[in-house]
């Protein structure tokens, strides 16, 4: 019998997801695999030793994308070399949307107890891991403003009403950017460094992103005035790739180094991190996630 470790954050996405326990628990005990569950805290310092006590053979980490990251970083700082599930249950669940788990629950929980893992990239910047994006600038910040009432109630919604607030307070600021040995200067409101193609719950953001090629994808907003700023907001909204648009500076690396004149502090996954100058590295195929054949 398969064990797995479910490590569940209580209070995301509306709290649905203790509703949905019992119901998760029978789905994989039907595919003989006994769960182990595990209430993440606020601290998660003793989740390692809870861990090689249960003796799993993978963890899931449900909630939404701030669950995912922490569950990744205390897996490769405490080597645990077990594979990861993703069960998205939260506000923002980009990750698990980008290999489309929730699509399709029920072959996802067939794919876990057969054992089907892919090899993924993980970025990194210090001592600090991220599976999907590493950001700074205008509105990047959002994720900690906006109350997790409103979060609760709008869903996504939420981050996209407070993004629209924040246009007319938009300042451009200087950036400089080092990729595998290139050197980029520019003026512009913010960046996103991506390891898959979708963020912000906006899908195909960087049609080219792969999670699984060594490499993490720059894309940044440059200056410009307001209407031309709000066609690169309604390509994203609607889908449809920036990645020709004049305003968007793209790059493919493997490597960054990125200095700003404005005091910004990054984002990793939805989670705050440290403050600019940032220096980000690929980590190829540094963690097994579970995933569909």
């Amino acid at each position: 019998m398969k064990r797995l470790v479910l490590a569940y954050n209580p209070v995301s996405g509306h709290a649905a997801f203790k509703r949905k326990l019992d119901w998760i628990i029978k789905e994989f005990q039907k595919r003989n695999c006994m769960v182990i569950p595990y209430r993440t805290l606020r601290h998660n310092h003793h989740f390692h030793e809870f861990v090689r006590e249960a003796a799993p053979d993978g963890i899931i980490a449900a909630g939404g994308d701030g669950t995912v990251h922490e569950i990744v970083n205390l897996v490769m700082r405490h080597d645990i070399f077990l594979p990861v599930g993703i069960i998205g249950s939260g506000t923002s669940n980009d990750f698990a949307t980008y290999l489309h788990i929730n699509d399709d629950l029920d072959a996802y929980f067939d794919a876990i107890a057969m054992g089907s893992t892919r090899a993924v990239d993980l970025g990194r910047v210090g001592e600090e891991y991220f599976i999907n994006v590493a950001s700074a600038g205008m509105m990047t910040g959002i994720a900690h403003e906006v109350p997790s009432r409103l979060k609760n109630a709008l869903g996504k919604f939420a981050y996209y009403l407070r993004g629209i607030g924040e246009l007319p307070k938009m300042r451009a600021m200087q950036f400089h950017v080092k990729a595998d040995g290139r050197e980029y200067d520019f003026d512009g409101y913010l960046f996103v460094i991506v390891n898959s193609a979708t963020v912000a719950s906006l899908h195909d953001v960087a049609p080219c992103a792969a999670i699984d090629d060594g490499m993490l994808d720059f894309l940044a907003i440059r200056k410009g005035n307001v209407p031309q700023l709000m066609r690169v907001g309604t390509e994203l909204l609607a889908g449809h790739s920036v990645l020709e648009n004049p305003h968007i500076l793209h790059i493919q690396a493997s490597s960054f180094e990125v200095t700003s004149d404005a005091p910004l502090v990054s984002d990793l996954d939805g989670e705050a991190g440290p403050a600019l100058p940032l220096k980000v590295e690929t980590v190829p195929r540094a963690v097994q996630v579970f995933c569909f054949t």
